[in-house]
C-alpha cells in the first residue's frame, strides 16, 4: 500500500477532536470550544501527517491566540466558525520539500528556492510549495504562531530563491495606568494676565492663581487602568504585558473633600465652599477658607496676589512682588510688600526691603526687619529685632531697635540705638545713640488750644452773666431802700404773719400806701426775675466750663516718657500734636521719617544727658 493510501485510511477511520468540525462544506471550529481546546486539535490534526487545505490564516489565528483582524460579522455569531476548505494529508515526500528555518530576535527566516519532489526509480521532478503545507510543518518545527501569511504566499508565487522573514513574535501591548481626569473648570488656574477695569493688562498679576470653588462640586474622577493585550513567541507562549499602575482617589484626598462612587465613576467632591489647594509633595487636594500656597510668591509661580481670603504662603516672597489679602501668614522671607484689609499680618521669617501694612489689624514678627516698613493703621506691631526700619501703629513692641524711626500711642522698646522715636506713652528699657543717629524721643503732647479757647469763651460769657445779675441786684436794692417803700413791705410783712391787726381806718390806709408803692412793687419783681434768670445763665455756664475742663484733662491724660537705662547722649522734646487731625503714626514712611528727624529742631526740651534715666509725665 502506498504513503498516500496509508494517509487517506488514518483520516477516515480516525475520530477528530471535538473542538474541529468536517463537513462536506468545509472545515470548523467550535465557536463555544476553548481556545487551548482549539490549539490542541489543531496539534493533533498536524502531527496526524495532515494539514488544513484552503486554509484562512486569518481566522486561523483569531481563533487559536485571539489576534489580528476580527472575524467577519458573519461568524461571530454561528456556533461554528470557518477556517479552511478540508483536511489534506501532508505525506513525507512532501513534508521533505521544507527546510528548517532559523530563528533570530524573534524573528523566523526562512530561504526559499526551487524544490524538487524525489519520486522511486525517476529522477526528481519540480515541486512547488504550498502556504497550507507551511503552516503545518512550521507547527511542527515550533513555529506556531505569527506567520506573514501575505509574504509567504507571495514568496511561494514567485518561485524565486530569496530569504525572507516568514514569522515575527508579537510583542505585548502595555496597559493605560489608572489616572485622574479634572472635571470641573472651577479648578483650574489661569496665570493669563489680569485685566483691569480700563481694559489693559496688569502684566505683574495672574487672572486666578487660587481657585475657589462651591461645596459639592466635582473636582476629579477616577479613569480606571485599562489592561494590555498578550504578546506571543513564535512558539505560541503567551507573553503577558506589564500590569498597569493602579491609583486611589484616597492619596489626593484632602481635608474639605469626599470620594463619592456614583453610577457613571468615581468622583472626588468638594465637601465645603473654599478656596482649593494643592500639597506640592503629597498631592493632596484641600478645600477651606485660608488659601495656602507652598510655592512662595514670584513673579514666575504666583505674580502679584489679590486675594479676597485669607491666605497662608509657606515660600518666601521675592521683590516687588505685592500680596494683597485679609489675614495674611508667611513662613518664609519677605521681600516684597504684604498689605492686609484686617486680620493679622505673621511674618514667621525675616522682612528684607519689602514693607508689611495692615489697615485694621496685628503685625507679628518672629524674624528681623530690616530696612522695611511696618505700619498698621489701628492695631499692635511686634518686632523682634528691627534695624532701619519705619514702623507705626496704635502700639509698638520691640525688643531691639537700631536706627528706626517709631511713632505710635504706646512704644515700648528693651533696646533702642540710634532711633528716632515718638508716642503718646513712652517705655524703654534701655537707649543711647548710634555712630552718627542721634537718640531721640518725643513726647507726644495734645493741642488744648480749642479748650483753652472754649474756656476763654466761656469765662467771657460768665463774667457777663456775674455783671447782669450785680447791676439787676443794685438796682433792686435802690428801690426796696426807699423809706415809703420799706415801711409798707415791713407793714406788710407783719400783717402777713398777724402780728398786727388794723382796724377799717388803719386798712384804708394801709391800701392807700399799697396803691403809692405799687408801681415800685412791680419794677422790684421784674428786677427779680431777671436776677434769677442770670443766675441761672451763670450755672450753665460753669457747668460747660466743668466739662471743658474734664474733656481737656482726658486728652492731656497718658502722656508720660520712661527710659530706665539712659546709655549715651539721649534728648527727650514734647512734640504738640492736633488730636482732631488723627494720629500722627497714620502718615506715609516718609513724612515720618521727616517728621522725627527733622534738622535744627527747636521743640522744647524735655531731657538732654548721656546717663541716668528718665521718667516725665504730662501735668494735667
Amino acid at each position: 500500500m502506498s504513503d498516500d493510501a496509508l494517509a487517506d485510511d488514518e483520516l477516515a477511520d480516525d475520530e477528530l477532536p471535538s473542538a474541529v468540525v468536517r463537513r462536506p462544506d468545509g472545515v470548523y471550529f467550535q465557536a463555544d470550544a476553548p481556545a487551548v481546546a482549539c490549539q490542541a486539535a489543531v496539534n493533533q490534526v498536524f502531527l496526524s501527517s495532515a494539514c488544513f487545505g484552503g486554509l484562512d490564516y486569518s481566522v486561523f489565528i483569531r481563533v487559536l491566540y485571539n489576534c489580528g483582524p476580527a472575524l467577519p460579522a458573519g461568524l461571530q455569531n454561528h456556533a461554528l466558525i470557518r477556517f479552511a476548505d478540508d483536511i489534506q494529508p501532508f505525506l513525507a515526500a512532501r513534508r521533505a520539500l521544507y527546510k528548517a528555518v532559523r530563528i533570530v530576535h524573534g524573528e523566523a527566516e526562512y530561504y526559499f528556492e526551487p524544490v524538487f519532489l524525489e519520486v522511486p526509480d525517476a529522477p526528481p521532478q519540480p515541486a512547488r510549495l504550498s502556504f497550507d503545507e507551511f503552516v503545518a510543518d512550521m507547527w511542527v518545527k515550533g513555529i506556531r504562531f505569527g506567520i506573514d501569511a501575505p509574504a509567504v504566499k507571495a514568496a511561494i508565487a514567485s518561485g524565486k530563491a530569496a530569504r525572507i522573514v516568514v514569522a515575527r513574535r508579537l510583542d505585548p501591548t502595555p496597559g493605560v495606568d489608572a489616572a485622574f481626569v479634572e472635571v470641573s473648570r472651577d479648578i483650574h488656574r489661569s496665570n493669563a494676565p489680569r485685566e483691569m477695569a480700563d481694559g489693559r493688562l496688569d502684566w505683574h498679576t495672574f487672572q486666578n492663581r487660587f481657585p475657589q470653588v462651591k461645596a459639592h462640586t466635582r473636582l476629579l474622577r477616577k479613569v480606571p487602568r485599562q489592561a494590555g493585550t498578550r504578546g506571543y513567541e513564535l512558539s505560541g507562549i503567551v507573553i503577558e504585558p506589564p500590569p498597569p499602575r493602579d491609583i486611589e482617589l484616597s492619596t489626593v484626598a484632602g481635608s474639605g473633600t469626599v470620594i463619592e462612587h456614583q453610577p457613571d465613576g468615581e468622583y472626588l467632591v468638594s465637601a465645603v465652599a473654599g478656596f482649593l489647594s494643592v500639597d506640592a509633595s503629597s498631592k493632596r487636594i484641600s478645600i477651606g477658607p485660608k488659601i495656602v500656597s507652598r510655592e512662595g510668591v514670584s513673579a514666575r509661580t504666583t505674580g502679584n496676589l489679590q486675594l479676597s481670603g485669607e491666605y497662608e504662603e509657606f515660600g518666601e516672597v521675592q521683590e516687588q512682588r505685592v500680596v494683597e489679602g485679609g489675614s495674611i501668614t508667611i513662613h518664609g522671607d519677605v521681600f516684597g510688600k504684604i498689605s492686609s484689609r484686617g486680620g493679622t499680618i505673621v511674618l514667621h521669617r525675616n522682612l528684607v526691603g519689602g514693607s508689611a501694612v495692615n489697615a485694621d489689624g496685628d503685625i507679628r514678627m518672629k524674624g528681623v526687619a530690616s530696612g522695611a516698613v511696618l505700619q498698621t493703621k489701628k492695631g499692635e506691631i511686634t518686632v523682634a529685632r528691627a534695624e532701619n526700619c519705619v514702623i507705626s501703629g496704635t502700639r509698638v513692641l520691640v525688643g531691639e531697635a537700631v536706627n528706626c524711626e517709631i511713632i505710635a500711642d504706646e512704644v515700648v522698646i528693651k533696646l533702642a540705638i540710634g532711633c528716632a522715636v515718638a508716642g503718646r506713652k513712652i517705655d524703654i528699657a534701655s537707649a543711647g545713640p548710634r555712630k552718627q543717629s542721634e537718640m531721640l524721643l518725643f513726647a507726644l503732647v495734645p493741642d488744648t488750644s480749642k479748650y483753652d479757647f472754649k474756656l476763654a469763651e466761656l469765662g467771657t460769657q460768665l463774667a457777663r452773666h456775674e455783671r447782669e445779675a450785680a447791676q439787676r441786684k443794685t438796682k433792686m436794692d435802690g428801690l426796696t431802700g426807699q423809706p415809703e417803700v420799706r415801711n409798707y413791705l415791713t407793714l406788710a410783712t407783719r400783717v402777713r404773719k398777724h402780728e398786727v391787726v388794723l382796724t377799717p381806718e388803719q386798712e384804708q390806709l394801709f391800701h392807700k400806701m399799697a396803691g403809692a408803692v405799687g408801681p415800685t412793687l412791680k419794677a422790684v419783681a421784674k428786677l427779680s426775675l431777671a436776677l434769677k434768670a442770670e443766675q441761672v445763665r451763670q450755672e450753665q455756664v460753669r457747668e460747660q466750663m466743668a466739662l471743658v475742663e474734664r474733656q481737656k484733662r482726658l486728652v492731656m491724660r497718658g502722656t508720660r516718657c520712661i527710659v530706665r537705662l539712659v546709655d549715651g547722649d539721649v534728648i527727650v522734646r514734647s512734640m504738640v500734636f492736633n488730636p482732631d487731625l488723627g494720629p500722627l503714626y497714620d502718615s506715609a514712611p516718609k513724612a515720618i521719617k521727616s517728621m522725627l528727624r527733622a534738622a535744627g529742631d527747636h521743640r522744647p526740651v524735655i531731657f538732654s544727658g548721656s546717663s541716668g534715666g528718665v521718667d516725665w509725665a504730662l501735668d494735667e
